[in-house]
């Protein structure tokens, strides 16, 4: 058998490979989309300026459109949202090596947090969005995100920012090491009858990673949480208080007092009164409640029963009662040992109490009935003053304070009383005594002239002499004593 070859068929010849084309990377694509968007805008509006038949409302639609497409391209930009591990975390960027160089910082520092490598192993993916400009992430938002990321078995070895009230206090090193802290700061305000403890502010726990140089001790945490800060409260006027005593209890200078209560009259306080004063309040403060039982005095009833021969405004004990005592049972809040609070929760009677009788005056007082209180004699400047001086070259004891003034001047009565001495004795020159109802005596000396004399019963402010320079005197003044007991004391403490 022959076989026939036959003829190849005729082929056409071969082209020579075209080279690829190379891809265009997102961010060209986006470009030259937003490049052409503008100029599609831009061509559209062209066409409807050229046309004759362009309404008003073709022409605005047009510029809308422009507008639109304007502003888009603009405040926008191609960007990458970042997921982790499937997820979205809200985060975009511009490039990817911006989350490279996060995670590249993080695992850094956590491998020398943690004396071991250190690698953050989740699956990270990019997918293409449009983003507004101001809105992208930078490197420190996922260095967060991946340090609050380290692996589970580090939890006890990260570092710790610590804020109280959102006030940031430093970084520490071991979460167990500051729970312990918080515990010793408890058991300093605990007692055997404590029921609860707890803080008053909100302390946060908060993973990072800083610098060793930046973390701080757990003493050095100790002593910034216990480190007092200036607070204000208030005080409440008991009897007997003056403004400077209640200054010096809360260790303020009484111009501090001042500036917190301005407008209160602090020469008149009344019992009750709400005064603004500092206390010394630690960052960290704690809040104790404890159960107490404690025994009371229970005070005496009184009975009061009226006597004509007395005056008003007198009293007198005629039965003194004997208190009683009761077992009290209460619940007391402190706030870093300071009672702010005390609900009594039950109270037993061990004993009762007697009753006091009281007698009460109700006879009208005299003019000349004395008040108690003592008035200025005169008006003027002191000269000398109680204690010890220098006069007439040698040191001498003065017995009282001497006010000058013009001669003849007024010398009145500093409270009601009967004048036991009125005339002229040794270096007082003329003087005038008076005694009070309650025993004290003021001495007035050096007058001129008496307009009293002894036996004469006095009011409060009555002309009693006028003033000169006689006895022992080196120029007009009234020489003013007050003696209680018989004994000279300091005038300025009794003149209001």
């Amino acid at each position: 058998m022959t076989t026939q070859q036959t003829a190849p068929e005729q082929q056409a010849p071969a082209r020579p490979p075209r080279s690829p084309r190379k891809k265009p990377t997102l961010r060209q694509r986006l470009r030259k989309l937003r490049v052409t968007g503008r100029r599609a805008a831009q061509h559209a509006f062209e066409l409807l300026l050229r046309s004759r038949q362009i309404g008003p409302v073709a022409f605005l639609s047009a510029s809308a459109v422009l507008g639109t497409v304007l502003t888009v391209t603009t405040m926008f930009t191609p960007c990458y949202a970042v997921y982790v591990d499937g997820q979205k975390v809200g985060l975009s960027v511009a490039d990817q090596s911006t989350v490279e160089a996060a995670v590249a910082t993080v695992e850094a520092r956590s491998t020398r947090r943690l004396g071991y490598s250190y690698t953050v192993d989740n699956e990270i993916t990019y997918h293409f969005s449009l983003a507004l400009r101001s809105e992208l992430a930078g490197e420190e938002d996922f260095e967060d995100l991946f340090s609050t990321r380290m692996d589970d078995v580090a939890e006890d070895l990260r570092q710790y920012e610590v804020s109280v009230n959102g006030r940031s206090v430093g970084v520490i090193e071991s979460k167990t090491e500051f729970n312990r802290l918080l515990e010793r700061l408890k058991a300093e305000y605990q007692t055997e009858g404590t029921t609860s403890v707890e803080f008053v502010d909100t302390i946060e726990l908060l993973p990072t990673l800083v610098d060793e140089g930046e973390v701080i001790s757990i003493e050095e945490m100790y002593a910034r949480l216990t480190e007092n800060t200036t607070g204000e409260t208030t005080y409440e006027v008991a009897s007997g208080d003056t403004f400077g005593a209640i200054a010096y209890r809360n260790d303020m200078s009484v111009a501090e007092l001042k500036k917190l209560n301005p407008g209160v009259n602090i020469d008149r306080l009344s019992v009750g009164q709400k005064l603004n004063v500092k206390e010394q309040i630690p960052l960290l403060s704690v809040r104790t409640t404890e159960v107490v039982t404690y025994n009371e005095a229970v005070p005496c009833p009184v009975e009061k029963r009226d006597n004509a021969s007395m005056y008003k405004g007198t009293t007198k004990i005629r039965t003194q009662g004997v208190e009683g005592e009761a077992r009290v049972t209460a619940q007391v809040t402190r706030v870093n040992g300071i009672e702010k609070d005390r609900q009594i929760l039950s109270t037993v009677n061990l004993r009762s109490p007697t009753t006091t009788v009281m007698e009460v005056g109700t006879k009208e007082k005299p003019k000349t009935a004395s008040t108690g209180k003592y008035k200025w004699p005169c008006r003027g400047s002191i000269t000398s003053y109680f204690g010890y001086r220098k006069i007439f070259g040698s040191r001498s004891y003065h017995s009282g304070i001497d006010i000058a003034g013009a001669y003849g001047t007024t010398v009145k009565a500093a409270d009601g009383g009967k004048v036991t001495f009125a005339g002229y004795k040794g270096n007082y020159g003329y003087l005038v005594i008076i005694t009070h109802d309650n025993g004290t005596q003021t001495y007035y000396g050096h007058n001129s002239s008496l307009l009293v004399s002894a036996g004469t019963k006095v009011y409060q402010g009555q002309a009693i002499a006028k003033m000169g320079s006689t006895g022992r005197s080196t120029g007009n003044h009234c020489h003013f004593e007050v003696r209680v007991g018989g004994k000279a004391v300091n005038p300025l403490s009794y003149l209001k």
